[in-house]
């Protein structure tokens, strides 16, 4: 047994040896010139051979020749299993000699790799490069191995791979506006916009400009966003001064990844004179945004706000109440609670990721706001209301881009909340965008609207991206859903003029639709529309005029919880339906000057929620058609009859383009005369001065 035991313990000892050995041993790699060489001779022939590339192919900068620089920089580099060089890191006193090493390391051949056990293995390296150059010395060896594919820990008989150098090799690259050519999408807002919006609408173009919010690598086709920010550079040398005025606050831009991130404000200061209201709004946000590969792309937002309005600002947010306690919902922002007496306090964040599998398909899932249309307004979905949970996938081919949502919003009206929880709905539409010729785009539209009844959740009845709606409404019941359908179209005469339309149809009854009685079962709007680019001949001057109207009763639902809206607010126009509205615009761009001008002039019906006249009119989307007017007869801008007027005025400073931080002044002038004074509809005439600075990422709508 003894001797046993002894000749057990010799051949363990001996086959433990044999692995300690076996992993200090490692074939180096082998370049073409080296493949005639011994064994023994290849770390020689390597060394000699690398050496001697380098030597030749090296170019000293010039600014290190003009300091006459001397000294010695380090090469961390790989030479990984396929047998392609890889630089990790270099340790150099000029950023020049760092960008000139990976030049020429990416010049060099493809090898034969090193091994180990006669698998291909990668091997690490430290090479010292002499400033100034000198010539490789035959025999030397200055090449220093720093890490194989194994090392072997003696003591504890194990094998583990050495990475004590991959923290150092993580090399801080320059950032260069990476955001541009990503998947991610340009924050909405109007003016910004405008600025790329002529450049997307030339003749002969194959893009689509209705889905909105646009990604960066669509818009850097047509606009050359590095360029602009050139152009308004204002060539700042010190820290301070790039981030002030023309760089994001941090960046980190690695080989395969990139971030930046940029705190703002949304600082207002104002006064309502007609009301003597005193306004404010004290926004303070923290953005960031980066990639992962080519493929993923991430925004987020987080905003903590409070603030107090004009007069019918806040009248509008309060009338909006939800149910619980809350003083109002701050009209395309979110639920408020008090803050103080008189002001309210509105948290907020939104972001999405999106990723691009391929160059046809884009997918987003994300918490924000969504837009379809080419005008001011849009009558098939706006971002007028709160931002909601969304997914969304947009296929583009050929001369076709089909986008699909789907969205779960939320009724907050206190009739239908239960436990302190608000009624949750769904929404999921497809928009089909057709380029029939070069000047012409063609639009269909179809949405659905379902609760959350009886637990029936997420309906995926509705995930079939190219299922008709309509059909899915009544085979899940009569009172199932509510669906929508409309069509849009865009015709571009000119790179400088093109016109637009929209038709939206709640609900389809032909003999309704075409008759003349008036039926509460018209429920369609429609919107006309025109740009002028570089106007009268002046630059980057745009002139648009749009028309909108929407009969009584659209978007609204028997079943009020299927209506059109979100969060108390509508879904499309900020007017709701029943009304007429016609639209001016003008809005100039001189490098970081800007200037928005705008008229509204509409007729509006509403509700008289007396105790003589509780009946539904249709201007509210929240109104029940049970309780209707009547069956016939009902025309535009029934019921309370009111005149609109609303003229606006801002102009501004891009202070930092980068992360758009504009300071600006602003003055409104409204005019709101009903029929008949009630509680919620009376008489109001507001001029509204504001001044602010504001990291502009989504648009305020202050035009109700």
């Amino acid at each position: 047994m003894k001797r046993f035991a002894s000749i057990l313990v010799f051949f363990v000892t001996g086959f433990l040896y044999a692995q300690n050995i076996s992993s200090e041993f490692e074939k180096y790699p082998v370049f073409p010139e080296c493949e005639n060489v011994a064994v023994t001779a290849l770390e020689s022939c390597f060394n000699q051979t690398l050496q001697q590339f380098v030597f030749e192919n090296f170019e000293v900068p010039q600014v290190v020749s003009e300091e006459s620089y001397s000294g010695t920089m380090n090469v961390f580099f790989e030479v990984d299993k396929t047998g392609t060089f890889k630089v990790l890191y270099v340790d150099a006193m000029y950023t020049e000699l760092k960008e000139e090493v990976r030049r020429v390391f990416e010049t060099l051949p493809q090898i034969t790799p090193a091994t180990y056990n006669s698998n291909p293995a990668y091997v690490q390296f430290t090479l010292p490069i002499p400033i100034p150059l000198r010539p490789p010395t035959p025999g030397t060896t200055v090449v220093n191995e720093t890490s194989s594919e194994v090392t072997s820990d003696k003591k504890n008989n194990t094998v583990a791979i050495d990475r004590s150098d991959e923290y150092e090799s993580l090399e801080k690259q320059p950032y260069d506006g990476e955001e541009y050519e990503s998947n991610i999408n340009i924050p909405l807002s109007h003016h910004n916009y405008f600025l790329f919006d002529a450049a997307m609408n030339q003749v002969g173009a194959n893009n689509h400009t209705a889905q909105k919010p646009y990604l960066y690598s669509d818009v850097n086709q047509y606009y050359d966003f590095k360029e602009r920010n050139k152009q308004w550079s204002m060539n700042k040398t010190s820290w301070f001064g790039r981030k002030w005025w023309d760089e994001h606050f941090i960046t980190i831009k690695g080989k395969d990844y990139w971030l930046t991130v940029d705190p703002g404000v949304d600082l207002q200061a104002g006064k309502d004179t007609d009301a003597d209201i005193d306004t404010y709004n004290n926004t303070r946000l923290a953005y960031v945004q980066g990639g992962i590969g080519k493929q993923i792309g991430f925004f987020a937002v987080v905003y903590e706000s409070q603030g107090r309005f004009a007069d019918y600002f806040n009248r509008f947010a309060e009338a909006r109440r939800p149910d619980g306690g809350n003083p109002a919902i701050i009209p395309g922002r979110g639920i408020a609670k008090r803050f103080r007496d008189d002001s309210y306090d509105y948290p907020i964040a939104t972001g999405h990721v999106s990723y691009s599998p391929s160059k046809w398909f884009n997918v987003q899932l994300g918490h924000g706001k969504l837009f379809l249309g080419d005008g001011y307004r849009s009558l098939l979905l706006s971002d007028n209301a709160s931002p909601y949970p969304f997914f969304k996938l947009n296929t583009t081919f050929w001369k076709l881009k089909y986008t699909n949502t789907w969205m779960s919003l939320r009724d907050v009206r206190p009739e239908v909340t239960a436990d302190g929880s608000f009624r949750t709905k769904f929404m999921a539409n497809h928009y089909l965008s057709y380029n029939v010729t070069k000047r012409l785009n063609i639009g269909l539209f179809e949405s659905v609207i379902w609760e959350n009844d009886n637990d029936r959740g997420f309906d995926f009845n509705y995930i079939n991206p190219v299922i008709f709606y309509r059909a899915i409404e009544f085979s899940t019941g009569s009172r199932g859903g509510n669906a929508l359908i409309g069509i849009s179209a865009k015709y571009k005469f000119t790179d400088r003029i093109n016109a637009y339309g929209q038709l939206i149809i709640d609900e389809f009854s032909s003999s309704d639709f075409f008759g003349s009685e008036g039926s509460y079962k018209n429920k369609q709007g429609y919107q006309l529309g025109a740009k002028y680019y570089h106007a009268f001949g002046i630059q980057n001057l745009m002139v648009q005029a749009e028309y909108n109207r929407v009969r009584p009763f659209t978007y609204s639902h028997n079943t009020v919880v299927l209506n059109y809206g979100h969060n108390n607010q509508s879904m499309a126009h900020t007017l709701g339906a029943n009304f007429s509205e016609f639209i001016g615009i003008a809005r100039y761009q001189w490098n970081r000057v800007f200037a928005d001008a705008k008229i509204i002039v509409a007729k509006r019906g509403f509700e008289f929620n007396t105790e003589d006249d509780m009946l539904f009119y249709g201007g509210s989307i929240y109104g029940t058609e049970d309780n209707r007017v009547s069956d016939l007869g009902n025309e535009l801008a029934q019921g309370n009859t009111t005149d609109f007027f609303h003229a606006e005025f801002q102009a501004g400073y891009v202070i930092n383009p980068a992360s758009n931080l504009k300071i600006y002044g602003s003055v409104i002038f409204r005019d709101f005369k009903p029929m008949l004074n009630t509680e919620s509809v009376f008489e109001n005439q507001t001029t509204w001065i504001n001044f602010g600075i504001r990291t502009d990422l989504f648009n305020w709508y202050y035009d109700f």
